[in-house]
Order: structure tokens, then C-alpha cells, then sequence
């Protein structure tokens, strides 16, 4: 398989609509997890701008486990009461979170990170885990950036079907 990311452009949410078409073209055919974990951390942490993590947490039954990922080492196991990603597994909801610093029980795996966005990722009532994206700047993700990192996490649960 031959695979070319193309520079972004225009709008926000048309960088996004481009994105996710390039995600979708990387995921095509392919139902493995890791496979294309590892492929979305890639493109996402490149196409992206002032991003110093991006990757994956799965859900072990009991806590979050690191997955495929770009960017520094990073903590290997993650309690569901735990920081901005705990947040998102409990609640099943996606955690935008403007500065880490004053999230209480924030996990500090990458003292450079200052905002956070994590997309939970359930199949129904199941937890498979987290995607999560680190900036070094503060309040670096918006409501666009929540819609289109939402988007192209459906798209990886969907390929896992």
C-alpha cells in the first residue's frame, strides 16, 4: 500500500473534512487495532500543528494501557479515576481541557503538555479505550478540533468492525 498524507487547507473544519478523508483512506481494509492506531497517531500527530502527543490508551478490563502513539515515552497505565483520560473512559464523554495544570489529578507524563483533548472510544456500553492528543500550548484545541478528532475517532472504531 502506497500512502501520501496531503498538506491541509482552507477552513478549520475543512482541514478536518480532509483529514478524516485521509484517515478513512488509511483505515480502508484494514480491521487490526494496533495497525491502525499506529497509522492514525502518524497522520494526526503530523498533519496537526502544535501537537506533542498523540496516540492511544486501550482498556484492559481494570485501567487504561498505552497503545500506539507518536511523541515522547509516555505513562503505560492509566486508572479510570485518574487524569483528563480516566475522565474521558468513566464518563464516556470527551475531555477538552484548556490548561492540564488545573485539572485536579492530572497526570503529568509530558511536563512540556499544557492542553489536552481525549476522545473516549466505546463500542456501545463497551470501553476499548481512549484517543488523546497533548498540545504544549495552552487552550490549543477548540470546538472544531473536538468535532473533527471525534470524526476521525469513529471512523478507527468503525474500522475495527
Amino acid at each position: 500500500m502506497t500512502f501520501t498524507a496531503n498538506p491541509l487547507d482552507g477552513s478549520k473544519p475543512e482541514q478536518y473534512a480532509q483529514l478524516l478523508e485521509q484517515a478513512r483512506a488509511l483505515l480502508a481494509g484494514e480491521h487490526d487495532r494496533v495497525a491502525n492506531a499506529a497509522n492514525l497517531a502518524a497522520l494526526v500527530y503530523h498533519a496537526l500543528p502544535a501537537l506533542n502527543w498523540v496516540g492511544f490508551y486501550f482498556f484492559d478490563g481494570r485501567e487504561l494501557v498505552v497503545g500506539p502513539f507518536q511523541g515522547l515515552p509516555a505513562c503505560v497505565r492509566i486508572p479510570l479515576d485518574k487524569g483528563v483520560c480516566g475522565a474521558a473512559a468513566r464518563t464516556r464523554q470527551t475531555q477538552r481541557i484548556a490548561d492540564v495544570h488545573a485539572f485536579p489529578g492530572h497526570i503529568a507524563c509530558d511536563a512540556a503538555s499544557r492542553s489536552e483533548l481525549v476522545v473516549p472510544l466505546a463500542r456501545g456500553d463497551e470501553l476499548v479505550g481512549v484517543f488523546d492528543l497533548d498540545s504544549p500550548e495552552p487552550d490549543r484545541f477548540d470546538a472544531d478540533d473536538q468535532r473533527g478528532l471525534e470524526a476521525i475517532a469513529r471512523a478507527f472504531m468503525e474500522s475495527l468492525s
